[in-house]
């Protein structure tokens, strides 16, 4: 069964094919611009990669309510072009097939359940630290939906003490975890890229302590079996060590359960599908809507 995948992302659309399996075949990244510049992109490449269903995991948030009459739209995005665009709609129109659409973060969160990181556990929180901060989580083999979504990234903090900007830069929140911790904030707080800041470099120190306090949050408020961190960020893989320190001393030896005390480690994680996870999920999602069987 060819299925298309959509990694709808605030920077870059990453358009996949695959199966069921979750396998993948080919795919190709456009910029994320304006609606008007980048959906015909994605209509034309799954028009000359034809597909029985398509998957969608995007930056949000989404209304992800069926019976809503702005099902599967993009709301109140800090990206402004893209409030009240009906993704899902006019993707589904375009090309008639099904479509499966959800959070990039629960499309993510998915696939490390089911092939990744957590397979065989019966929940996880799929945490990506990139352009925005988001998380997606599977409780029971479910993923949460709830009132909307979750939106871990907008929890607020507390700012450690040495922070130059410690309202960060959110245009919602004063001091939430995406103001304070995603890549644009680290850039606009330091005047450079993540990518060109060394391990040595203060921002580091600050970072780690605002993803554990994240970390933190999600230990005590829903008790995922495993945390699991991606997106651009946290390619620097001197950040994990620093989080699970943070998170261990901001416990405070509150949670007495092995997989803080002993195996923090195997228990605050990379993707274990790599770069793979979005698009990943956005198959599983499209498997879905088709009515196939998936490992979701």
């Amino acid at each position: 069964m060819a299925l298309g995948a959509l990694e709808a992302g605030g920077t870059k659309m990453v358009c996949s094919i695959g199966d069921e399996h979750g396998r993948l075949w080919t795919r190709e990244t456009f910029p994320t611009t304006t609606p008007a510049e980048t959906i015909p992109l994605l209509i034309d490449f799954f028009r000359r990669h034809p597909v029985e269903a398509l998957g969608i995991g995007s930056f949000g948030p989404l209304d992800l309510r069926p019976d809503s009459p702005t099902y599967g739209y993009i709301t109140s995005t800090p990206k402004l072009a893209w409030v009240q665009c009906p993704l899902l709609p006019t993707l589904a129109e375009a090309l008639g097939v099904p479509v499966g659409l959800d959070t990039d973060v629960n499309a993510a969160a998915l696939a490390e359940h089911a092939l990744g990181a957590a397979r065989g556990l019966s929940g996880c929180l799929y945490i990506t630290v990139g352009t925005g901060i988001g998380g997606g989580l599977v409780v029971e083999g479910r993923m949460v939906h709830g009132l909307l979504h979750p939106e871990l990234g907008h929890i607020w903090l507390r700012p450690h003490p040495d922070d130059p900007a410690p309202h960060g830069f959110c245009p919602y929140h004063d001091g939430c975890l995406e103001g304070m911790a995603s890549g644009p904030a680290l850039q606009k707080r330091w005047g450079r890229p993540a990518c060109e800041l060394e391990a040595s470099h203060p921002a580091w120190t600050l970072e780690a302590h605002y993803l554990a306090q994240m970390c933190m949050t999600a230990i005590v408020a829903f008790s995922p079996e495993k945390i699991i961190l991606g997106g651009g960020v946290m390619q620097q893989a001197h950040l994990f060590p620093r989080i699970r320190a943070e998170v261990r001393r901001m416990l405070g030896g509150y949670v007495r359960h092995r997989a803080v005390e002993a195996d923090i480690d195997q228990y605050i994680v990379p993707p274990g599908l790599g770069a793979d996870s979005g698009a990943t999920g956005a198959l599983l999602l499209a498997a879905r809507a088709a009515g196939g069987n998936s490992p979701g």
